[in-house]
């Protein structure tokens, strides 16, 4: 098992879960952050600290597609172990329904 970003971490990016993670498996985007599965324990002290309640197990259903999307990213975008500020919009976008068409960004962010 490990614990998969969800499409409501797009372009909210609270970045909570960074300060949690014991073992700094974020990886940073230009709008999102994942999870590298890979260095993800288990331990899932991030999926209570997400704002966004964007983080999930993956062994719910459905979350194939995560956790591929998360082990890609991961592999490219630079690791972050240090909470930055959330975009100042993120209020706005939280909740909003089926952001990866949209709004997904395959570019890094600054890491950290």
């Amino acid at each position: 098992m490990t614990f998969v970003v969800t499409d409501n971490c797009i372009k909210c990016k609270y970045m909570d879960c960074v300060e949690v993670c014991p073992v700094d498996c974020f990886y940073e985007g230009e709008n999102m952050l994942v999870i590298n599965p890979d260095e993800c324990i288990d331990c899932g002290v991030c999926e209570p600290e997400c704002p966004a309640e964007a983080i999930l197990a993956d062994t719910q259903p459905g979350l194939e597609s995560w956790l591929k999307l998360n082990a890609e990213y991961a592999a490219t975008w630079p690791n972050i172990a240090i909470k930055h500020e959330q975009p100042a919009d993120a209020k706005a976008f939280d909740g909003i329904a089926n952001k990866l068409e949209q709004y997904f960004s395959p570019n890094p962010g600054h890491g950290g």
